[in-house]
């Protein structure tokens, strides 16, 4: 990307509406992403636990296969979440927080370099920040922002 090149002009920009039609695409994926994460952590945290006893009684009856079953099942899991979370953003989003189900999809409004934000649970994107404001500067969008488009060039 060409470093003086605005940020807007190198990403995929989305109306509200275009956004909304990519909100309910990305929906399932975006749950079946938080799905495997969480997957993952158990199995960290089941690796970690081993871990622990393992230093505590130095190694003495460590059962190898179920290490590697739980690490091969960590790896698995999170594999799974980078790949969803790879589709999701192939569609021009940006997951912002997986734990919180949380995505931005880059747009511009009133002339302006916006994020329409939307929270897995919500049942549609109603709220928009600014880039540098992230989602404890969402803001609701009024009735007039739903035409929002991307400049014509």
């Amino acid at each position: 990307m060409d470093p003086k090149q605005p940020e807007h002009e190198s990403q995929k920009l989305f109306t509200l509406d275009e956004a909304e039609r990519a909100r309910v695409l990305i929906e399932p994926m975006l749950a079946e992403a938080i799905e495997h994460r969480r997957v993952a952590l158990d199995f960290e945290r089941r690796l970690a636990a081993l871990t622990h006893r393992i230093l505590l009684l130095g190694g003495l009856s460590l059962r190898h296969e179920k290490a590697v079953a739980l690490r091969q099942g960590f790896e698995g899991a999170s594999e799974k979440t980078r790949s969803a979370v790879e589709e999701i953003e192939a569609i021009g989003c940006k997951v912002k927080d997986i734990d919180l189900g949380l995505i931005d999809f880059p747009g511009r409004l009133n002339g302006e370099d916006v994020f329409w934000c939307w929270r897995l649970g919500e049942h549609r994107i109603r709220f928009w920040h600014r880039p540098d404001e992230g989602f404890d500067g969402r803001k609701p969008i009024s009735p007039g922002d739903a035409g929002a488009i991307p400049p014509v060039q």
